[in-house]
């Protein structure tokens, strides 16, 4: 029985801790950095997979919303940068970015769905944001990792 419970323990990695942490260190920084630059050069470059509604004309400012919501990315990949440096004390930053970026993917993918001039975004920011969440979600700190209040 020992020998069973000792190879089939499944909330053992097979990977060292050392590997795993900095696996989580990497992928917060590159996430980090598409946040701050890989959005809007992908706005610029690829509008009809990136800029929702009018993108009007080619141009460096493609639509105050956007800009929003540039500014809004750039400032939480800052963030994730900064919590690489100590994932654990930044869980709930990085399970939140998880969070909401699954429901921003979600909301985009159903919007992309039902307008017709939109679909262009269901090969474009829709999977790339998914990808992002699902692979920060598989690195994030699980519960346990630092103290919380349960109420």
């Amino acid at each position: 029985m020992s020998y069973f419970l000792d190879t089939h323990d499944k909330t053992q990695s097979r990977f060292p801790a050392e590997a795993i942490e900095v696996a989580r260190r990497v992928v917060l920084v590159l996430v980090g950095l598409i946040f701050i630059f890989g959005i809007y050069a992908l706005s610029i470059v690829w509008p009809s997979g990136w800029v929702w509604g009018e993108a009007g004309p080619r141009s460096f400012v493609p639509s105050h919303y956007l800009m929003m919501l540039i500014g809004v990315y750039a400032t939480l990949g800052v963030n994730l940068i900064i919590a690489s440096k100590n994932p654990a004390a930044h869980a709930s930053l990085i399970w939140f970015t998880v969070w909401s970026t699954f429901v921003h993917s979600g909301i985009m993918a159903v919007q992309g769905l039902m307008d017709g001039k939109e679909h262009g975004h269901l090969v474009g920011d829709v999977p790339v944001l998914l990808i992002l969440a699902i692979v920060l979600a598989v690195v994030a700190p699980r519960g346990g990792a630092v103290g919380t209040l349960r109420g």
